[in-house]
């Protein structure tokens, strides 16, 4: 069968200005290109489109046309929240065009909605629940679509939703992805600036699911189970990524990818033995990364070390990530930092049961940290997250499913007055960090290091600068604490 994947632009920053995020960090879309091996080892054609890659063109009507060139039998569509629309506008026009071809959608927005799409969304044929490999092998196969685990389907005009898809449990299983399908790759899929000194850069996923329960965190794709490829398997992934591509840097995005102790020190035993000249960025889990675990990473190859921390209130750390304490957070940095690796803070704002006071204490936890990085994105609630059902209780939530990419506050909780307020906070924090003097001569110190980020950054500058200004604070903003 011939099969085109389609990554859709969707909406990834904010209303009425100008989104340079692919500019900024332009990830692989490394669940269909997952997809896309595994189809081809089983005797497919495909051919992916991402609508956000370096050679993507803008509209819908041109990248229908793009679709369409291929003659596929069958499109598939994965689908964040934000770029769900986006996707559906290729998908009517399509069906208005060569109604023969079959369209199916997955991804984590479809897994936590289910068949309530069907109802609404009459261009889509099928939904592709959990995990999508087999799923879509099988329809693709061509068998009895009442037989498929995992599949979402129309029997005349009543939904079908067939058992749930068993995830596949050995993750060794899986063919490498398909990174030769993107065009560009990998010198224009940039990661994220100064977070690397060696490029090209790419990025790999090496484990599935998680067993934590955070408030915010959707799990409807791979569950709360753990799995996760071997060390050789993993090796090997890098090795082949340096070897076929030239990548020197590779961008590690597991939700707990030190969990396993064990294949962690056999992969750092392998990267240390065998070293293959690149360097890595993972994260850890506050409160379990003891020093043998980061002297390994260190020795392996890693840069930079991420730990998601959310909040600096331990009221509210205590309800949305439960397990990690503020005391754990600062001897985990510390003790990264003793060991010459960089330590990169993850927080949200705008959490259900924030406050102006709330985020005042997150601002001063960051400044004490004395972090080589920061990501503040902004709290967006997604269907399948626990703290989905108790959103009323909490705050007044705009479901614009457009906005919903963590780059808009889409909730606002009842202890801020508005979504101005909340962007003036936002802004002014943020700004807080990149102005401190020590962050500044951390970051001087390192310039030559990051001589290729900042020469992308020239070239782009007038995107950067238009991006600097959406985080300057407004006269009468909260005074900026430096």
């Amino acid at each position: 069968m011939k099969i085109v994947l389609v990554h859709p632009a969707g909406s990834n920053w904010v209303p009425g200005k100008k989104d340079i995020t692919a500019t900024a960090n332009r990830m692989a879309p490394l669940g269909l290109l997952s997809i896309a091996a595994y189809l081809e080892k089983a005797g497919h054609n495909v051919e992916i489109l991402d609508c956000l890659g370096p050679q993507a063109v803008s509209g819908i009507d041109a990248n229908v046309r793009i679709i369409l060139s291929h003659k596929p039998d069958l499109a598939g569509f994965s689908a964040t929240t934000s770029g769900f629309y986006d996707g559906y506008r290729l998908a009517e026009r399509i069906k208005e065009q060569a109604p023969h071809i079959k369209i199916v959608f997955g991804g984590v927005h479809i897994s936590s909605m289910g068949g309530t799409l069907l109802e609404r969304f009459e261009a889509i044929d099928y939904l592709c629940m959990g995990e999508g490999e087999v799923t879509l092998a099988e329809l693709a196969d061509g068998q009895d679509t009442s037989k498929i685990d995992g599949l979402v389907w129309r029997d005349n005009d009543q939904i079908v939703v067939n058992p749930p898809r068993t995830n596949i449990p050995d993750m060794d299983d899986l063919p490498f992805p398909a990174y030769e399908k993107l065009a560009g790759f990998p010198k224009s899929y940039n990661l994220p600036l100064f977070s690397y000194i060696q490029s090209p850069g790419a990025t790999m996923v090496t484990s599935r699911g998680c067993p934590y329960k955070c408030s915010y965190c959707d799990r409807s794709v791979f569950k709360r189970g753990f799995r996760f490829q071997s060390p050789e398997y993993v090796y090997a992934g890098m090795k082949y990524l340096k070897e076929r591509f030239g990548v020197k840097h590779v961008n590690i995005y597991d939700d707990l990818f030190t969990t396993n102790r064990k294949r962690i020190s056999r992969l750092c035993d392998l990267l240390i033995n065998q070293p293959l000249g690149m360097q890595f960025n993972c994260a850890v889990h506050a409160g379990h990364a003891d020093d043998e675990l980061l002297l390994m990473l260190k020795d392996a190859g890693f840069l930079q070390l991420s730990l998601g921390i959310e909040s600096g209130d331990p009221e509210l750390l205590k309800i949305h990530k439960p397990g990690v304490t503020l005391e754990e957070v600062k001897d985990t940095v510390r003790r990264i930092q003793a060991k010459r690796l960089r330590a990169k803070g993850l927080f949200m704002m705008g959490l259900p049961g924030d406050t102006a006071a709330s985020i005042q204490k997150t601002s001063d936890f960051v400044m004490s940290l004395g972090l080589d990085d920061m990501n503040m994105s902004k709290f967006t609630p997604f269907h399948g997250a626990p703290v989905w059902d108790t959103l009323a209780e909490y705050g007044v939530f705009d479901q614009d499913w457009r906005k919903m990419n963590c780059l808009n506050f889409v909730f606002v909780p009842h202890g801020i007055d508005s979504e101005e307020t909340l962007d003036q906070l936002y802004n002014t924090h943020v700004k807080r960090f990149y102005s401190d003097p020590e962050w500044r001569r951390k970051f001087r110190k390192r310039i030559w290091e990051h001589r290729k980020s900042m020469f992308y950054m020239i070239r782009h500058w007038p995107d950067f600068l238009a991006a600097k200004r959406n985080f300057e604070p407004s006269k009468g903003n909260l005074k900026s604490e430096t």
